[in-house]
């Protein structure tokens, strides 16, 4: 096991294009980071800049202290698993696993203990004879995770190893990877585009876009704290809403209002963010997570803020109920919707959005009340509400 440490890591292809920007980032002993973002942000070349199957432009890559920039990828001492499994079609189970260690020359008693102890904990002592076309996805990602396991390397390296499986063996096997994972208590990186994926297995998640980290955190403080406005938008599903407020305060009360509405700012929301007093008699942009909104004809928390809606679509997910709605107000201008509305096809659909209003989603219990085409009070939780500068994107906090 070791620690990993990135510093000033860089990535620019010979026609120009900067896949990673000075990333600085630390991974401590024996704990599991994700990285996540859209496609294209740099984190499977990060990853492959770590393994040494990428060559570095510029900065250093550490792993237990020394530099490996240099290094071939058999010598850093670390274990790669893919999303396509990468197995040999015409070896067994048992065979994928111990290609490596025989490779090695390490003894045969060596090599069966390894397997037969990585086959133990994944589960597949019943299939070591078997060829990966007679065995399941889940099956053959059990093997590839074997492969590395045997190794026993300072690190695991994963880039997307779930993304070939459906949905019901997806959680599943994510479970399994991040036992596995406490259980060898090994440095782990993992790479995935799902937030899902990223907010459930990691103990640190590091959001990228466009090859720069934008938060490095723990699941909880990504959602409950998130940086900028792509953070905002990017962790949480559905995504949280967001609108351009005017915000005053005086007489020790503070408003947040936009279209016909208003909003009251409770003092914890204030306590929490000191630097919201300079944005006294100006815009911020106002985020709502869809599970801040109730029906408050059945809220759990009645309140006096309450937001009364048209549902424009009733979406029933069985647990949970998703309501499209729209409210009155300026929509904010984020560099994805201004990059959407120069496409040819899309900005005459999103005018016709705005012109209707800003486009909101609420997160419901299933037992709402809520009807298309009828009206909807919802009760706003103004203690979670979340604030960001319009001109910066960052979050409003000291």
């Amino acid at each position: 096991m070791a620690e990993i440490r990135l510093e000033k890591l860089t990535k620019v292809y010979p026609d120009g294009t900067l896949a990673v920007s000075e990333l600085d980032l630390e991974i401590g002993n024996g704990e599991f980071v994700v990285f996540v973002g859209p496609s294209g942000c740099g984190k499977t070349t990060a990853l492959r800049m770590i393994a040494g199957l990428e060559q570095i432009t510029d900065g250093t890559v550490r792993i237990g202290g020394e530099v490996v920039n240099t290094l071939p990828p058999k010598d850093r001492d670390v274990a790669m698993v893919f999303q396509n499994y990468a197995l040999y079609p015409h070896m067994s189970a048992y065979d994928n696993m111990a290609f490596a260690l025989k490779m090695r020359g390490v003894a045969r008693s060596e090599v069966d203990r390894r397997v037969a102890g990585a086959a133990r904990i994944l589960g597949l002592a019943e299939v070591l004879k078997k060829k990966p076309r007679t065995l399941s996805g889940g099956q053959r990602q059990r093997v590839a995770m074997g492969r590395a396991i045997v190794r026993e390397p300072q690190a695991f390296l994963m880039d997307e190893p779930l993304s070939n499986l459906d949905a019901k063996l997806r959680v599943e096997m994510r479970a399994e990877i991040a036992r596995i994972q406490r259980d060898l208590a090994v440095t782990t990186i993992y790479v995935t585009h799902d937030q899902v994926e990223a907010m459930t297995m990691g103990d640190r998640v590091a959001v990228l876009r466009g090859g720069h980290l934008q938060q490095v955190a723990r699941p909880q403080e990504l959602y409950d704290r998130p940086l900028n406005l792509f953070v905002a938008e990017f962790i949480g599903s559905p995504a949280m809403n967001l609108i351009l407020a005017d915000y005053a305060q005086s007489n020790g009360r503070a408003t947040l209002r936009f279209g016909k509405y208003a909003l009251a700012v409770p003092e914890l929301v204030r306590s929490r963010r000191p630097g919201l007093a300079r944005y006294q008699g100006r815009q911020v942009v106002l985020g709502i997570r869809p599970e801040d909104l109730e029906d408050a004809s059945i809220a759990r928390a009645r309140g006096s803020e309450v937001l009364p809606v048209e549902v424009d679509i009733r979406e029933d997910m069985g647990s949970e109920v998703f309501v499209h709605f729209a409210v009155e107000g300026d929509p904010v201008a984020t560099e994805e919707v201004l990059e959407a509305i120069e496409e040819e096809d899309v900005p005459g659909a999103y005018r016709e959005r705005v012109r209707r209003g800003v486009p909101f989603i609420a997160r419901l219990d299933r037992t709402t009340h809520a009807r298309e085409g009828e009206p909807l009070d919802l009760a706003v939780t103004t203690e979670r509400l979340h604030l960001f500068d319009p001109e910066t994107g960052l979050g409003i906090y000291d």
